[in-house]
């Protein structure tokens, strides 16, 4: 078989809400080319599908006759108008049309529920409609990644259709718990995998996935429990399932970790002074003292021009000199000296008030500006909700009629004045006819409908979407899954290789809340690991974690009291401390201890404990793949994938059984796939 090129391998990654693909591996491991919803339409014709759902339209046609030219000076008769309008009229047509509206989910079948295939022939449908859009050569081997819930028949089913239906030349399936420990390259590690309605949760060992104990499909933890818990919980504020969705996804959405306080829980603390406020006050008070000196001056001046005290007149008259010399003579002359006094003052006041605003501001624009509070501490935050509204609803409760209407009440559209850009948001929309109750934003589409976004207010609903037990039972599943692991000495292994992936993590705080319920219900301290060492005979060493140092059987060790299944540490322990009252064992006796203690010293030779960890870590993602660093590591299972194509399909070539090829497929047909998915 010649080799395969990169350009050539197609990835596919199915999932309940969204199917990752690719065509080509890239030098540097990208995140998927292609998105797609997991979900068909059925199409007019039964058991066909339609990526995009189509609607039917009635139009009524009209149908104009052109009245024949007068021959001969002959003139039309005056009823011939009405016998035309009543043909016209005779001879309409009613047509439809068929346009696709891609913002509806009206009819959706979603082929995947729970991580389980619930409609194959849409799921088919769905897969045919990926390969093509991407239009792969013939020549392209193709890897689907599988869940943890597929059963081996499903494998069966889907080998079946790629083979026959696409004739591909080789076929690999690959499990999610494996492709995410290929993304982080870490061969034994503990796969925790949130996804929209399940959780999944994957021991695995060396690359090889442990069935035992594994956690699949769980329900009631994954990220659409979540968004039904915030609709508990604010369904009484009016809060629909799209609004608690969109919180959900927002930033001021976030899970605590067990035991931090609500915002409004917490102790009150002082209130603390404001530095601009009190810059604000001495600047008020500054203020009142320059108006008061302003008034002890103009009441001097007033003074001597009375000619009382000429001398208080020069002390208090000096700020005057930078407006120049007032002449006493002529203002007294003139009979105006209250209204010119009162003027000096006025402008003495505004003056004095300027010079104190400025002081203040450049006072409050050096002095240290208070720190914002963190989400964790507010009382209270908006997120911009973004909803899809007929147009028409916007017209009248923006107070803007319709324009450019035909006789369908469809509207036209409008060529814009001018060439000015607009903001575009997440779907191509610009900005909307304004409503009168809210801001918002969109425009007209195709579809006669405008998207429209409001702030909305929350309380601190929003810190409560992981409570009603959804992370003590993705706790609870961890710690089965990893009890479940035959090999003891290797479970903190498992513990300290955590990894969470799944788009249902990306709630903020999601995953750090997880680690921090684990570290609370079965993390133990280091130092507890010898607090039973105090308790052994002074003739017995302490044991140490390597088992080296592990009491070996004694001569007074009991012959009658102890099972098989009992401790041989503790026994020894305990016939320790009374020796000469124990009858010495027969040498058969002492044989059968002899060899019960080697097996379970090689039985329970381990470096930690094995059922309770002191150490749980979350791994790190490697830092080699740029371009995941802003798309995010919850989808490392379609990098994974990528690695894994590129080592099975040109790489490895075929040599370990990576892949099934079709020949081998001829001879084994789909049964075969077990002995080469991985």
């Amino acid at each position: 078989m010649p080799p395969f090129k990169d350009e050539h391998i197609l990835v596919i990654a199915p999932g309940s809400q969204t199917t990752l693909a690719q065509l080509g591996l890239p030098e540097s491991f990208t995140p998927a080319q292609l998105r797609v919803s997991t979900r068909m339409f059925p199409a007019e014709k039964k058991g066909e599908w339609e990526p995009i759902k189509i609607r039917e339209r009635k139009i009524t046609k009209h149908k104009q006759d052109v009245p024949p030219d007068p021959i001969d000076g002959d003139t039309a008769m005056a009823g011939t108008d009405g016998q035309t309008n009543d043909a016209d009229a005779a001879d309409d047509e009613e047509g439809s049309y068929y346009e696709e509206d891609p913002t509806t989910e009206e009819g959706a079948v979603y082929p995947i529920r729970e991580g389980r295939v619930v409609d194959w022939s849409c799921l088919f449908a769905l897969m045919t409609h990926i390969y093509n859009t991407l239009s792969p050569p013939f020549h392209t081997p193709i890897l689907i990644i599988t869940q943890p819930a597929w059963t081996a028949q499903d494998h069966e089913i889907i080998t079946q259709f790629f083979f026959e239906k696409f004739k591909t030349p080789a076929f690999c399936l690959m499990d999610s718990a494996l492709a995410v420990c290929y993304a982080y390259g870490a061969s034994t590690a503990t796969v925790i995998d949130i996804g929209y309605e399940k959780c999944d949760i994957t021991a695995v060992n060396d690359f090889l996935i442990n069935d035992a104990g594994r956690g699949t499909a769980l329900t009631g933890c994954g990220g659409e429990s979540m968004t039904q818990r915030l609709l508990e919980l604010l369904s009484t504020k009016g809060f629909a399932r799209d609004m608690c969705e969109q919180l959900k996804r927002s930033g001021i959405c976030e899970v605590l970790p067990p035991g931090t306080p609500m915002p409004g829980e917490a102790e009150a603390e002082e209130p603390s002074v404001n530095p601009a406020a009190a810059a604000s006050a001495g600047a008020n008070a500054a203020g009142l003292k320059g108006r008061g000196s302003v008034g002890d001056s103009t009441a001097a001046l007033r003074v001597g021009a009375s000619g009382t005290d000429a001398g208080d007149e020069a002390q208090d008259g000096e700020g005057e000199d930078n407006e120049g010399v007032l002449d006493v003579a002529t203002i007294v002359a003139s009979g105006k000296t209250s209204e010119f006094l009162a003027r000096k003052e006025k402008e003495k006041a505004e003056k004095a008030e300027k010079a104190a605003a400025k002081k203040a501001a450049q006072e409050a624009a050096n002095a240290p500006k208070p720190a914002k509070l963190p989400n964790a501490k507010r009382m209270t935050a908006s997120f911009q909700y973004t909803e899809r509204r007929p147009l028409e609803e916007i017209n009248q409760n923006g107070k803007r009629p319709l324009q450019n209407s035909n006789e369908n009440g469809e509207v036209a559209p409008k060529r814009p004045k001018t060439p000015e850009p607009q903001d575009l948001n997440e779907t191509g929309a610009s900005e909307p006819i304004p409503t009168s109750n809210a801001q918002t934003n969109g425009q007209q589409n195709g579809e006669s409908t405008a998207l429209i976004r409001r702030d909305v207010e929350v309380g601190v609903e929003r810190f409560q979407a992981a409570t009603g037990g959804i992370l003590d039972q993705v706790a609870d599943a961890v710690h089965r899954c990893i009890l479940s692991v035959p090999e003891v000495g290797r479970r903190g292994d498992f513990w300290d290789n955590l990894i969470i992936v799944g788009n249902g993590s990306r709630v903020r705080g999601c995953k750090e809340a997880l680690v921090a319920k684990l570290h609370s219900k079965y993390l133990i301290s280091p130092s507890s690991a010898t607090i039973f060492t105090s308790e052994l005979p002074s003739n017995f060493t302490t044991p140490v974690a390597t088992g080296a140092n592990t009491p070996q059987p004694q001569s007074h060790m009991s012959n009658s009291h102890h099972g098989p299944g009992v401790n041989p540490l503790l026994a020894a322990a305990v016939t320790a401390s009374n020796p000469g009252g124990l009858a010495p064992p027969s040498q058969h006796q002492h044989l059968a201890a002899q060899l019960q203690m080697q097996q379970y010293h090689q039985q329970h030779q381990h470096s930690g404990h094995g059922q309770t960890p002191t150490s749980i870590k979350l791994m790190k993602m490697p830092e080699y793949f740029p371009e995941w660093k802003d798309a995010g590591i919850e989808e490392a299972a379609f990098l994974g994938a990528q690695v894994a194509a590129k080592v099975v399909f040109v790489v490895d070539q075929g040599l370990s059984k990576g892949f099934m090829s079709r020949t081998e497929y001829n001879d084994l047909g789909p049964q075969g796939i077990h002995e080469f998915c991985m």
